[in-house]
């Protein structure tokens, strides 16, 4: 646990630019410490996003929040799993709580809070910056590999369980389906290389997975994105820390994106009070590049691990061997 500093003296001006939930739990746990917090924002929320957090996640969150900081959520109560070529079979059902909320709106609502207690922080600090944070950082990330996310959401069938996620394969891609609460989904499909036509992709998926009897229909709106894990370069420099998916992203097959973020944001949390309180800067550099290189091998791991499992394909091949070379 981190101590607040003991004097004034010992406080960093810290420049947190951005505001997503790993820029404000940064700014929130140094603001707790007495550090001097600016926070400038990115430029306008971009729109809803889904986010699936299972009870580690929001345990975190709560432990670093306090209080309930999760409202208007949906909440689920099992997990379908079927891990293998054919998505047809029935898998395992497995009870695994969690919620689905809008991302954007949980980063609002915690600015909301962030800015009650400390109203000073949307204010410009005085004094030079020690530090900033952000997770918008120079594009020098190594990326373990080339796949795509492509997703859409569509409305689930009258009879579909809206308390359970379900994850299936089919030769080419895994899927996974999360109700949304309102009768609606969100379907995602992770493919070994970007696609020409997300759309007619995703509806092929979806008809040769056994989700496709849970939707009325595929979805009409798709959005294909790069999904690789991957690691920026230089995390770390003297004055600027890289929080969130900024510095490290994870294949979201693992369910524990919102977490590392989380995690990332108390990592320079300790680096900055670190610094205040007397310990030299180097050291603390390269201490928070190696752990984000340790987190990111050991998900590549459990990548090279589980993929084989599922894909034998020559269209996977290249995706498995970048979780390999690490």
């Amino acid at each position: 646990m981190l101590e607040p500093p003991s004097t004034p003296s010992a406080s960093a001006t810290v420049v947190i630019a951005g505001t997503g939930l790993a820029e404000l739990t940064c700014a929130w746990l140094l603001l707790a410490r007495g550090h001097r917090v600016s926070i400038r924002s990115a430029g306008p929320a971009a729109g809803a996003r889904p986010l699936l957090l299972n009870e580690p996640t929001l345990d975190l969150l709560h432990a670093l929040w306090g209080g309930e900081p999760v409202s208007d959520c949906h909440r689920l109560a099992h997990r379908q799993v079927v891990w293998g070529p054919g998505g047809g079979a029935t898998g395992r059902r497995l009870p695994q709580p969690a919620v689905v909320v809008d991302g954007a709106r949980l980063a609002e609502r915690l600015l909301g809070r962030l800015s009650v207690r400390y109203p000073d922080a949307l204010r410009e600090a005085p004094g030079i910056p020690r530090w900033t944070v952000t997770a918008a950082g120079p594009p020098d990330h190594w990326t373990a590999g080339r796949r795509h996310l492509l997703a859409g959401e569509a409305p689930l069938a009258p009879d579909a369980d809206g308390t359970t996620a379900l994850l299936v394969c089919t030769d080419l891609a895994w899927l996974h389906l999360t109700p949304l609460g309102g009768g609606r989904a969100l379907l995602q499909a992770m493919i070994p290389g970007p696609a020409a036509r997300p759309a007619e992709l995703l509806e092929r998926l979806l008809a040769d997975s056994a989700l496709s009897p849970v939707l009325l229909h595929a979805p009409a709106a798709v959005v294909s994105l790069p999904a690789a894990p991957r690691l920026h370069r230089t995390p770390a420099a003297p004055g600027r820390l890289l929080v969130g998916a900024g510095a490290i992203r994870f294949d979201p097959l693992s369910g524990t994106g919102t977490a590392q973020a989380l995690r990332t944001a108390l990592l320079a949390t300790a680096t900055v009070h670190a610094e205040a309180t007397g310990t030299p800067l180097d050291p603390l550099l390269t201490h928070y590049a190696t752990r984000l290189r340790t987190a990111f091998n050991d998900h590549l791991a459990t990548c090279a691990r589980l993929y084989p499992q599922a894909f034998t394909s020559p269209a996977w091949q290249h995706e498995l061997e970048a979780c390999w070379a690490r």
